[in-house]
């Protein structure tokens, strides 16, 4: 194994943006679905899953439950007790695979780390976790970078599409419908959602 990897998840009401095209119940199918891909690209990289969610849930994998904690003061509790490599992924990243991970966790450096879009932060990899603490929401890219700096951590910005393409609005379903091979596609179709070309653009509908 490399790495422990900690994949934190919120199993009850995910997904709210997704509301307009998607019921409560749709949501929460989907977001364990999206976990379930990550959990099998993290098994399939040889790193060991640990979910970090807001409840217990019906699952196999090794959880950690804290009810209404906020995510950056439950990592950072976990960080310092650590002992060796620690991924830290999200689980709406249902384009994620071994190779993306791999990526990650094969960087020279003290520290890599997979933005995401409008300045968030989507993957972290730590080989000395204890030397590190994460402020997330906002600009937390930038938080992330800084903190680096200042824990005097080597850091490695990752450039990857698989583990950039978080979910969470109805256009990024396109890329689910497009690149994903996982639960989640089957998930999206069996719910009826297709791949749609309007004036030369790729959207998605729902035909049921």
């Amino acid at each position: 194994m490399y790495a422990h990897a900690l994949i934190p998840f919120k199993p009850k009401n995910p997904k709210t943006r997704l509301s307009d095209i998607l019921s409560l119940d749709e949501r929460e199918t989907f977001a364990r679905a999206m976990l379930e891909d990550v959990i099998f690209a993290v098994r399939d990289a040889l790193c060991s899953p640990v979910v970090v969610g807001t409840e217990l849930f019906d699952s196999e994998d090794v959880q950690i439950t804290v009810p209404d904690a906020d995510l950056n003061k439950t990592l950072n509790q976990i960080l310092p007790e650590s002992i060796g490599p620690l991924l830290i992924i999200m689980a709406d990243l249902p384009l994620a695979n071994r190779e993306a991970i791999h990526q990650v966790i094969r960087s020279e450096s003290d520290m890599a780390i997979v933005p995401g879009r409008g300045g968030g932060t989507n993957v972290i990899y730590l080989k000395e976790p204890q030397r590190f603490h994460v402020e997330y929401y906002g600009t937390s890219f930038l938080s992330h970078m800084r903190i680096a700096q200042e824990a005097g951590l080597s850091c490695e910005v990752i450039d990857s599409f698989r583990l950039h393409t978080d979910i969470d609005e109805k256009e990024d379903l396109v890329e689910v419908l497009l690149h994903g091979s996982g639960k989640s596609r089957a998930c999206l179709e069996s719910l009826g959602f297709v791949l749609t070309t309007e004036k030369g653009r790729v959207g998605v509908e729902r035909k049921r």
